[in-house]
């Protein structure tokens, strides 16, 4: 019986044995999965650091582009305006070299020419006046400082204009200031 019971004890610690490698060799196995699981996670992290630190430095460098566009930009629309309104200063300085008080007429017809070139250089950049006299008042282009009570015209009339306004497309550089009528 002694034998019996050594031959089950060892026949227990046998299976035991294969039981624990059966176990280690199948945990050895989720390691190495595991192991080619961590692997592979660590190339796609790679792979997208690397796509985010490209997209970052396109952004920055598109940034940067921008920027210098926009003063690009700026310095060319402000040289186009100068370049227009140039030849006017050039007159004025021209009809106050030559000014001469004993020929007032031909003094007065000079302004009227560097006058209507300063309209020429205005429209040739884009800016218009902006139509006020017996227009309806607006609030949006004109900028009323008097008013006055006429039975003769309808209210919100614009009666008279102090101050011209002007714009340039949908821009209003500077609203009319108008005296209207209550």
């Amino acid at each position: 019986m002694i034998d019996e019971n050594e031959n089950a004890k060892e026949t227990i610690a046998e299976i035991e044995t294969e039981t624990e490698t059966d176990d280690l060799k199948e945990k050895q196995k989720e390691i190495k999965n595991l192991e080619g699981e961590i692997k592979q996670k660590d190339e796609e992290y790679g792979a997208l650091y690397d796509k985010y630190l490209r997209v970052n430095a396109e952004y920055d460098n598109f940034r940067k582009r921008t920027a210098k566009e926009k003063e690009g930009i700026y310095s060319d629309a402000t040289a186009d305006v100068l370049k227009n309104i140039l030849p006017v200063l050039d007159n004025i300085e021209r009809a106050v070299q030559f000014f001469d008080v004993s020929q007032p007429e031909k003094v007065f017809e000079g302004f009227k020419i560097i006058y209507s070139q300063f309209l020429g250089a205005l429209e040739k950049i884009g800016v218009e006046e902006i139509k006020s006299e017996g227009e309806q008042f607006n609030p949006e282009v004109h900028n009323a400082v008097m008013h006055e009570e006429n039975d003769e015209h309808p209210d919100n009339t614009i009666m008279e204009v102090m101050q011209k306004g002007y714009v340039k497309g949908d821009k209003i550089i500077r609203p009319a200031m108008v005296k209207v009528v209550n």
